[in-house]
């Protein structure tokens, strides 16, 4: 069973605010959405949203499925591709829902998680903004490169999991990949604790190593943070 986790507010910035008709008398003040205390509030609203009760028992059952789990010939997975920093990681193409360019992340005091950065707007909609970096102890590239072409400028990456939303910035995106099941392996023990709880298996990839990451892990350590 699943609590409900539903959080309402009026969104009144795009409907008289820069994204509406901007008749909101309190852009004479503050100009932007993003500089008023109501568009404050209500991202803090999100970021308080109740934390969802998950199914231990079905997520237990599920855990070992790297070593059970049938592997016909020749079966495979879709997943997206991406950087951040110097690692190649990856997700399942079904939880992501766009990638775009990015934007100012609305921070937010005494957030919970080092890894929750704020919230972003996306299309009129406020998602909490998640670092991956800091979730398993990456360094994001710092550096800039004159010579990046389009796919490796950074992007915001927005995925889902049922009512769930988030935003993950990366260095780059690569693109979508089917990776064979058969080439799965276990990560390593040489990755960090926080790295392996969210990492479902490594595979290799152009001569590299890609980690496989585990999109409910992830958005349950997200649900934790902002409890």
């Amino acid at each position: 069973m699943v609590e409900d986790r539903t959080v309402t507010f009026d969104d009144c910035w795009n409907r008289i605010g820069v994204r509406g008709d901007s008749s909101c008398e309190r852009l004479a003040e503050y100009v932007r959405c993003l500089n008023c205390p109501v568009f404050e509030t209500a991202a803090a609203k999100l970021l308080e949203r109740p934390i969802t009760l998950v199914d231990l028992s079905q997520h237990d059952a599920d855990t070992p499925a790297l070593q059970r789990r049938h592997d016909p010939q020749g079966a495979s997975e879709s997943f997206l591709i991406f950087r951040i920093g110097g690692e190649w990681l990856a997700l399942p193409t079904p939880i992501f829902k766009r990638i775009v360019q990015t934007r100012p992340i609305h921070t937010l005091p005494h957030r919970q998680h080092r890894a929750v950065l704020g919230v972003v707007n996306v299309q009129g909609d406020l998602l909490v903004c998640l670092s991956l970096a800091h979730l398993l102890g990456f360094e994001a590239d710092t550096s800039a490169d004159n010579d990046q072409t389009r796919h490796e400028l950074p992007r915001l990456l927005v995925v889902s999991r049922a009512e769930e939303h988030a935003v993950l910035p990366v260095d780059q995106v690569d693109g979508v990949h089917r990776i064979a099941l058969s080439t799965f392996r276990p990560p390593p023990a040489t990755l960090s604790h926080a790295a392996a709880a969210h990492t479902r298996a490594v595979a290799p990839w152009r001569g590299m190593t890609v980690g496989l990451l585990d999109a409910d892990a992830l958005f349950d350590t997200l649900n934790r943070s902002l409890g």
